[in-house]
Formats: structure tokens, C-alpha cells, sequence
């Protein structure tokens, strides 16, 4: 967070304001912290599966970002959301998930799987093999999609070793995909205006 400091003397509004510590060094050796006391090494599976939920974050970002302004761009900021509190739940060690002000449950997966079967209602989808690529907002799509599938697996990987509980994460993660693939679909057939 943004921390006010006195201006000096000459100093415009802008300069007054003090920036967030980006580097800290601390990671330098190799090693990371979750949320909690304890560091871990950047190998560790839930660092690895938190790097592939940020990317699928960035990758839906841009999507949102050719859609902003639209049905589309809303439906996307909601998955960046959800993929924010995905991120929380694997970043916190067992004993301290009670703590968390959010958690995935059965109404997520419940609102994840309603919007997939209204997408599904009005999006004809072929017995095909995709070529991604029919425009830019579909193939971003169809690109969060398989990055939000790598992530998936390592998410396994994490509910595999005990560090985390997979019992609504990884059926939101596999419902996530799904909705990315019909929305890619859906955004081939239909023209989105640039914000």
C-alpha cells in the first residue's frame, strides 16, 4: 500500500507519494514466502502453481483488455476475481486458511458452471478439434484457456502432496477452463467493440 511522506521543499504532488518496495533481494537465494512465516524454494509446487495462476490471470487480462467495455470484459474481470482467490487458497498454508476473507465454495463453482451453461445455450459448439487463431479476442481466449489447464495440473500437484484442499479448487480451475473454451467459441461468431 501507498504510504503518504512530507514533500520536500520543490517537490510536486507526484513525488510526495512513496512507492511500494518492488525489490527486496530477499528472494535472491532462491527461496520465496507464502502467506505465513515460512519460506520455501521457488521450485516449490504451490510457488510453481501460483506462477501458472498469475499468468492465466495475465493472459485473461488481455482478453479483457480488447473487450473492456463490455458484456465480455465484466465476465473476464469476474474470473480474474475468482483466480485471485484460487492464488489465496494455495498461498495459504492449511492451518491459517480460516483467516482468508474469501474462499471458493460450491456457490462459485455452482455461478461458474450457470454461466457456463447460458454460454453453452447460445454458442453452438462443434465436434472439432480448435485452431486457435479466428481472431485476437478468441485466440487470447483459447490461450488463457491452456494456461489456466497448465495451472490446473499443478494445482493437482499441490492437493496431491497435501499442501492444498482440491475439493472446490480444482472443480472451479477445471469449470474455469471450460467457460474460457466456450467464451473463445462465442467470440468467434460475434464482433466485440474495442472500449
Amino acid at each position: 500500500m501507498l504510504s503518504r511522506v512530507p514533500a520536500r521543499k520543490g517537490a510536486s504532488a507526484r513525488d510526495s507519494t512513496r512507492s511500494a518496495r518492488v525489490t527486496t533481494r530477499t528472494g535472491d537465494g532462491g527461496e520465496t514466502s507464502l502467506f505465513g512465516k515460512g519460506r520455501v524454494r521457488k521450485t516449490d509446487p504451490r510457488v510453481v502453481a501460483l506462477g501458472d495462476l498469475d499468468e492465466a490471470q495475465s493472459a485473461i487480462g488481455v482478453a479483457r483488455a480488447m473487450v473492456t467495455k463490455s458484456t465480455l470484459g465484466r465476465q473476464l474481470l469476474e474470473l480474474q476475481r475468482g483466480l485471485y482467490v484460487a492464488m489465496s487458497e494455495v498461498a495459504t498454508p492449511s492451518e491459517d486458511l480460516a483467516r482468508l476473507p474469501t474462499r471458493l465454495d460450491a456457490a462459485a463453482i455452482a455461478k461458474l458452471e450457470s454461466a457456463l451453461e447460458s454460454l453453452k445455450a447460445r454458442t453452438p459448439i462443434e465436434g472439432r478439434f480448435v485452431i486457435p487463431g479466428e481472431n485476437r479476442i478468441a485466440a487470447s481466449l483459447d490461450h488463457a484457456r491452456t494456461v489456466a489447464r497448465r495451472a490446473e495440473r499443478h494445482v493437482v500437484e499441490c492437493v496431491d502432496e497435501g499442501y492444498v484442499s482440491g475439493e472446490d479448487l480444482l472443480p472451479w480451475l477445471n469449470r474455469l477452463s471450460d467457460v474460457l473454451f466456450v467464451l473463445a467459441r462465442a467470440s468467434e461468431r460475434a464482433p466485440h467493440r474495442r472500449a
